[in-house]
């Protein structure tokens, strides 16, 4: 999946490795692990490409590497689970940005690439977001990224020794034109100014179009 700041593209271990070791170990802390399965991070890169080997093998969840096209270096991961295409529903998730990619354009086009791909090219009727109720960065994008929230499930799962609540989100196939008018002016490079900052919001372009509609 290529964009103009990044690409996605299926999880190798023998290529990125390197290149998200050295982009995760930028983090201050290790806040980024908090509502993933894992504490924290790697304490080198072979502990970290056992993890990913784990992870290739998977079919559901399906790892992606997402890399900047600028620097042709990985600085982040996201998957899609959940798979069910009899009926047409999938979920993007485990997401783990390193501070390389976060508040980027290229993090906001990876998912609008993971997006499109899931209506366009797979068919999907309904894509889905899911997060712990405490993890209020992931709800917040959730919404910029255009997801309709849906509800609260209580003591959904259990992870870490303790319950989780987990919040559900979702766009349909129906609202998938509006929004990717919304993102396509977003990503524009018209849209950003010299040092990178943003002339118009996604959350606002989103909300114009949906009142457009």
């Amino acid at each position: 999946m290529k964009g103009t700041y990044c690409r996605v593209e299926p999880l190798s271990p023998e290529t990125h490795t390197a290149d998200l070791f050295e982009a995760y170990a930028e983090a201050e802390d290790s806040r980024n692990w908090t509502y993933l399965s894992r504490d924290d991070g790697f304490a080198n890169e072979a502990a970290l490409m056992d993890w990913l080997e784990v992870a290739r093998q998977s079919d559901d969840p399906l790892v992606h590497a997402i890399v900047d096209r600028a620097t042709d270096k990985a600085v982040g991961l996201a998957s899609y689970l959940r798979i069910e295409p009899a009926v047409g529903v999938i979920e993007v998730g485990s997401i783990n940005y390193s501070p390389r990619l976060q508040r980027t354009p290229a993090g906001t086009e990876a998912m609008f690439l993971m997006m499109r791909r899931a209506f366009e090219e797979l068919g999907y009727r309904r894509y889905e977001w899911k997060c712990d109720a405490l993890n209020t960065r992931s709800r917040r994008a959730a919404i910029r990224f255009g997801f309709t929230y849906e509800g609260l499930f209580r003591q959904a799962t259990m992870y870490k020794g303790r319950n989780r609540d987990t919040a559900w989100y979702s766009i349909l196939d129906g609202e998938w034109t509006t929004l990717r008018s919304a993102y396509e002016k977003w990503l524009d490079p018209a849209n950003f100014e010299g040092d990178g900052w943003q002339r118009k919001g996604l959350a606002d372009l989103i909300a114009a179009a949906r009142g457009a509609g």
